[in-house]
């Protein structure tokens, strides 16, 4: 299975990939080029230089979504919720569930997990890839 091709021709662009609202671009940017603390500590702590043996995106487009974190080859979504989560509980549900149509799983850590259980977390999103890697591959 290759994630180019689960969306059907209308989820698609061109070249394959996963179609996303193009003013979302300059805004993912903006975000990559601006990460939270809680989002930088992870991105350095777990996911830069492929630490995971996977590549993984920051700010990735998706749809009319901006994901965190993102693994295309695993189908991966990570993101940090942090308090303004607590209010958008059924929007965050709502996106899982889009995501999920296209076999996108996304997990999520809070800002106090990053913060004060970084191993832990690390462990979970490790034996979270390797569940990955036998559904997807």
């Amino acid at each position: 299975m290759y994630y180019k091709y689960l969306a059907d021709e209308h989820g698609r662009s061109q070249n394959g990939n996963l179609k996303y609202l193009e003013g979302l671009r300059e805004i993912a940017r903006k975000f990559r080029n601006n990460p939270t603390e809680t989002e930088a500590i992870f991105w350095k702590e777990i996911l830069q230089f492929d630490k995971s043996n996977y590549r993984f995106l920051r700010q990735k487009p998706l749809n009319r979504f901006i994901l965190d974190f993102y693994c295309p080859r695993l189908l991966l979504a990570i993101e940090i919720d942090g308090d303004s989560h607590d209010k958008k509980a059924y929007q965050d549900r709502e996106r899982d569930i889009y995501l999920g149509y296209y076999n996108i799983k996304t997990i999520r850590y809070t800002v106090d997990q990053v913060k004060n259980n970084l191993e832990i977390i690390r462990n979970d999103l490790f034996k979270t890839i390797k569940e990955r890697v036998l559904i997807v591959f």
